[in-house]
């Protein structure tokens, strides 16, 4: 009978002791999936919050860049971490595997990201080479151009110089008004001739042979002494009209040249003007008054 009762006895300690181990182990159990998933949560928020920056690098990336191409594929790329992001945030917590999965695809968009980020941080470094470079051509063009602009300024300037000093010169410019009996004319009214000479100085720099020279007699009221409207030369853009043309044959040494008009039109006292052209430059100047 008393072996009955301790073996009975025994068995409820056993019993209990089992119930015991069970209820810790369901404990355990249950502490531990509330662990995991606390950090399936926070791995789950920390792989939110890296999707949502790759997305945006990916938005700062394309700002940088003028290349078409390249865009499009940034945008793509884009379009592809958004979309894994909001499987992401759809997924539950207790589905391991499919979190798994995305952690995988999240390491791959890191290091799609980072090869992207290396290739336009060096394109941006050539071009900011060849920025430097074209600056600096810029630069070298400029002072050229420059060079260029000062060399035909002087030219131009030496130029003028040589047509300067190539030009004839009229000096000593005199006129004689003369009556019928070819005696200097004391009174306007018995002007029948002008007699005008000057001198063509000296110029070893002009071209020698035979020069053209226009000798153009104004009156006072600035009209000229011309026996045809058709007498015309070219002066400054302009076509003037000459009252007497005169060809010479220039040697380079000093040459006095007289020239003559036949007075057939009404003179009236006042002040004439001579003017002597060559080469369609005006060479000589000269007033005389007639009373």
């Amino acid at each position: 009978m008393g072996n009955k009762k301790g073996l009975v006895i025994s068995s409820l300690i056993i019993l209990v002791i089992a119930i015991i181990a069970v209820t810790y182990l369901l404990f355990q159990e249950k502490r531990e999936k509330s662990d995991m998933t606390q950090l399936f949560n926070l791995e789950k928020e920390e792989m939110e919050n890296e999707y949502t920056r790759f997305a945006n690098q990916y938005d700062e990336l394309q700002y940088q860049l003028s290349n078409d191409s390249l865009i499009n594929v940034l945008e793509s790329e884009k379009i592809k971490t958004q979309r894994l992001l909001e499987e992401l945030r759809s997924v539950k917590t207790t589905n391991a595997k499919e979190i798994m999965r995305l952690k995988k695809e999240l390491a791959t968009v890191r290091s799609v990201l980072r090869t992207y980020i290396v290739q336009i941080d060096s394109l941006n470094r050539v071009n900011q080479v060849l920025k430097e470079e074209n600056k600096q051509v810029r630069q070298k063009y400029s002072e050229a151009a420059r060079q260029i602009t000062n060399l035909a300024e002087e030219k131009k300037k030496l130029n003028e110089k040589v047509e300067l000093a190539s030009q004839l010169d009229a000096t000593n410019i005199w006129i004689k008004a003369k009556n019928k009996r070819d005696k200097e004319a004391k009174k306007v009214k018995d002007v029948v001739k002008f007699a005008i000479g000057f001198t063509i100085v000296k110029n070893i720099s002009a071209p020698t042979g035979e020069r053209t020279l226009y000798i153009r007699i104004t009156k006072p009221d600035n009209d000229v002494l011309t026996k045809s409207q058709s007498n015309t030369f070219q002066y400054e853009n302009r076509t003037l009209n000459y009252s007497i043309k005169k060809y010479i044959e220039y040697t380079g040494e000093e040459q006095n040249v007289t020239v003559y008009w036949n007075v057939e039109e009404f003179l009236y006292a006042g002040t004439y003007r001579v003017d002597i052209f060559a080469d369609g430059i005006l060479i000589g100047s000269h007033r005389f008054t007639l009373d």
